[in-house]
């Protein structure tokens, strides 16, 4: 099963009914679970989340949206949050078992349905954007809907990617993308002074030389007579809760202001909350695998793909006769092509390399479609040996059993475990075949050639 979690952010955060009614919609679709529903009033928007298999979540997100146009209109709409449509932003994050690929395909179904179905302009963010200058979900919004409203159709680097080439009169235009987990935390500060809040955003944001995966704004809660420190943590492995935190705190403190409390808007991996609480409580030698809850969830591996690097360098060391050396060159020929896909996504992040995109989309499917070849072999080999190992145990005293075996089982595990080194090898000229073009295209670029070292492969196994 390939999860796909959908976190659309929509233009209201007031009216409990409206918010119910596109809340329900997501409910009543058959194959999904809504998890949570966050509305602010302040903000006037509300960021809901809802997970399941992209057939499922695709025809959610379409229900909620059409919801959503239906009772939200723009031109009456007033908040502190950015927006330019009723249905903002629609992103759609990889979970378990599901690939960004997945879910930039699944970001370019939607916004073309949802552009056909309900006449709103498109544009494609972050990992699904068509175009550099549309990655930064920032720059795809600037202007918000009063700004687009008289740019799109004149303004050629407003153009959609789908949809209209002029904003829709009530519902704004939406943006659609593909992106990895994202914690909002917002930092309350105890002043009404918006102007240091929006110093303080400054300070963290990335593009002004903060955390490197941190965007920032500073806002009023006007109903509580306070002002926010608003932030988006598109990575928090690197750019962690607790160094926001700490950054909020430290720079309140030098304009004489406290930090009245903070907020997770939406869900948060535990994952950060462990790095947080590892941080503040002065852990030593902790691991993630003291967490209670980690050990009563995690996963039971059903096959030797599933198992994490460790227990399968275990199960290799064991006095086991599987898995063995073909499983093995299964493995590390999925880690090289792992390594192709890694730098074909790097070089689809360059600018200069904007011409040759379709080449390196190419290259990412043929890589993702050798390495899960590969990933199935590793478990075939093992198989296929284990197979034999049962065949040659058949009694050789009993010569009716032995002929007895369906298809002779003994022929059968023969030819399975003598074809599975063929395809090995034939996996391994893919992969040279893989490489002639990214040589000649994807690693011209300098900074990319000393990525990668690839070793001629002989002509024949």
């Amino acid at each position: 099963m390939k999860l796909i979690e959908c976190v659309p952010n929509f233009s209201e955060g007031r009216r409990q009914e409206v918010i119910n009614s596109i809340a329900d919609a997501i409910r009543s679709t058959p194959g999904v679970t809504l998890l949570d529903v966050e509305s602010n009033p302040d903000h006037n928007r509300s960021v809901i989340s809802f997970v399941g298999e992209s057939g499922p979540v695709k025809q959610a997100a379409l229900a909620a949206s059409g919801k959503a146009i239906e009772l939200i209109d723009l031109t009456k709409h007033e908040g502190e949050h950015p927006r330019m449509g009723a249905v903002d932003v629609v992103p759609f994050v990889p979970l378990s078992g599901a690939t960004m690929d997945d879910c930039i395909a699944l970001a370019n179904d939607f916004g073309r349905e949802f552009a056909e179905r309900f006449h709103v302009p498109v544009f494609l963010y972050e990992e699904a954007a068509s175009m550099p200058e549309r990655r930064n979900l920032a720059d795809v919004r600037a202007g918000e809907f009063e700004g687009l409203r008289d740019k799109i159709g004149r303004d050629p680097t407003k153009k959609p990617d789908f949809g209209p080439d002029k904003i829709h009169a009530t519902a704004g235009a939406t943006a659609v993308g593909a992106r990895e987990i994202l914690i909002a935390y917002n930092v309350n500060l105890g002043t009404n002074d918006l102007a240091i809040a929006k110093k303080i955003a400054h300070q963290l944001r990335a593009k002004d030389g903060g955390l490197t995966y941190v965007k920032a704004l500073g806002f009023e809660l006007k109903e509580r007579g306070i002002v926010q420190v608003s932030m988006n943590l598109t990575d928090y492995h690197k750019s962690q809760l607790f160094k926001a935190e700490e950054l909020v705190e430290l720079f309140a403190k030098r304009y004489g202001v406290p930090v009245a409390g903070s907020e997770i808007v939406g869900l948060v991996p535990m994952d950060a909350l462990v790095d947080t609480a590892e941080f503040y409580l002065k852990l030593e030698n902790f691991s993630r695998e003291q967490v209670l809850e980690k050990r009563l969830f995690a996963p039971i591996p059903t096959n030797l793909a599933d198992m994490s690097l460790s227990t399968f360098s275990e199960e290799v060391a064991s006095k086991k006769a599987t898995p063995g050396g073909g499983s093995v060159s299964a493995y590390i020929g999925a880690l090289a092509a792992g390594l192709v896909c890694m730098v074909a996504r790097i070089s689809l992040a360059k600018k200069d390399l904007a011409s040759e995109s379709g080449q390196l989309q190419e290259l990412v499917r043929k890589g993702e479609d050798l390495r899960k070849r590969l990933l199935g072999l590793v478990v075939e080999d093992a198989e296929s040996f284990d197979a034999v190992m049962t065949a040659f145990k058949l009694p050789k005293d009993k010569p009716d059993v032995r002929r007895r075996a369906p298809l002779s089982k003994r022929q059968r595990c023969h030819y399975e475990r003598s074809i599975l080194p063929y395809k090995l090898c034939v996996s391994r000229k893919r992969s040279h075949n893989t490489e002639q073009p990214m040589r000649s295209q994807t690693l011209r670029h300098p900074r990319l050639q000393p990525r990668l070292r690839w070793k001629e492969l002989p002509a024949t196994c």
